[in-house]
């Protein structure tokens, strides 16, 4: 408790005080100060993806930090340029950026699309539709992407010419279009938004509408990405390829990296001097983002995303025809699940927590579900006790 309270008057306030205090992980789990057990069914908010301490993971990182930790980007890293190899091969044909975090991937993405309209389009007004609902960071370009006044308040004036259209309502995004429109900016699955998927009929749609417009066609693949949603990217589910791409969270498993992927065609549109970082793409990071891409493909984790997931979600639906007053969908795939809740998740999260069960709410009443892609069948069986328990508490009390 002590801790607790030094972090209180010690951190500013802009999260809500914490009730436990995280000392150790490995795996699925992780301890408390006190050596309290929880199944981790949060991820880091999908960061940590290999879960804990992976054993790989560490290795290559921990080597990496005996040769070069950091020399930045006035030099050539070869970490950095095998990694934008290895992104490009799972991509596409394409360039990569690299930088800190999925809010500065998605400001390169704003800047790309600035850049496209100036330099390709000729308007001096840009302008980017983005879906209602979505969430794109909290740096100011990204909020202004981003439409709830959740995260808006009190940031404004933000910047302008940005229009909001609902997800997957493809005819709404069509009728936004005018003269000045030069991007698209999307989240293959809304994830802060409410776990809400776009169908791959919508992202079809979008693709042929930039194609059609000479407009940009941006994803937002920063929760959605390395192998979370049973693809290595969200996107490649509906088999389209956008002009741009951002990721981060899981890219470093732990490790702070985001990226940018550029199409061959647009990638010249950044030249010296345009966009930089100090940080970004650093020998560590790229070590670390390596160790991910290896454990993905030694250990085959796209294909048990999608195993595990289809194992996870078809319990939660068992869940939902228990407690059909409760929760009322179950949205998501891979191990990127939500459950829609009659409730608000606060008091719900907060008794899973005191089980065991780490998880984290979203948008509209959604109780958000990410465990680590290395989760194995007992923790699945394990969380989907703790819920039912939590869930018939709640309802016996309400």
């Amino acid at each position: 408790m002590m801790n607790l309270r030094k972090h209180q008057s010690l951190l500013i306030g802009n999260y809500a005080p914490p009730s436990i205090e995280i000392v150790r992980g490995e795996g699925c789990k992780l301890w408390d100060a006190n050596g309290r057990e929880y199944l981790d069914f949060t991820s880091g908010i999908a960061v940590t993806n290999l879960g804990h301490s992976h054993p790989l993971w560490v290795k290559q990182v921990s080597d990496q930090a005996t040769k070069l930790v950091h020399c930045s980007n006035l030099f050539s890293i070869p970490e950095q340029v095998r990694l934008a190899e290895r992104l490009s091969g799972r991509i596409g044909s394409g360039k990569l950026l690299f930088c800190n975090s999925g809010a500065e991937a998605n400001e390169a993405l704003l800047k790309l699309s600035r850049l496209f309209g100036h330099q390709i389009r000729k308007t001096a007004r840009p302008k980017v539709i983005v879906a209602k609902n979505g969430f794109h960071g909290r740096t100011l370009g990204a909020l202004s992407a981003t439409e709830s006044m959740k995260y808006r308040q009190g940031f404004e004036p933000l910047l302008p010419d940005f229009t909001f259209r609902c997800l997957n309502d493809l005819t709404g995004f069509k009728e936004a279009v005018d003269e000045d429109t030069v991007a698209i900016l999307v989240e293959s699955i809304q994830g802060e938004g409410g776990v809400h998927s776009a169908s791959d009929e919508f992202l079809c749609g979008l693709e042929e509408l930039c194609a059609n417009n000479n407009i940009l066609l941006l994803l937002d693949e920063v929760q959605t990405g390395i192998a979370r949603t049973g693809e290595f990217l969200g996107f490649q589910k509906s088999g389209i390829l956008p002009h741009a791409v951002a990721m981060a969270k899981g890219l470093g498993g732990g490790f702070p990296i985001g990226a940018i992927w550029v199409n061959e065609k647009h990638s010249s549109l950044f030249t010296p001097g345009t966009h930089g970082t100090t940080f970004g793409g650093s020998p560590l990071a790229c070590a670390a983002a390596h160790a991910v891409l290896d454990v993905i493909e030694n250990e085959k984790l796209i294909e048990r995303a999608k195993k595990m997931g289809k194992q996870f979600k078809a319990g939660l639906v068992e869940l939902a025809e228990k407690f059909p007053e409760s929760i009322l969908e179950t949205r998501g795939r891979g191990l990127m699940l939500g459950l829609a809740l009659s409730f608000d998740p606060s008091d719900l999260i907060t008794d899973l927590r005191e089980s065991g069960l780490l998880a984290v709410g979203a948008a509209g009443q959604t109780l958000r579900l990410l465990p680590p892609l290395t989760i194995k069948t007992e923790d699945i069986k394990k969380a989907l006790v703790i819920l039912q328990s939590c869930l018939k508490r709640k309802e016996r009390n309400t």
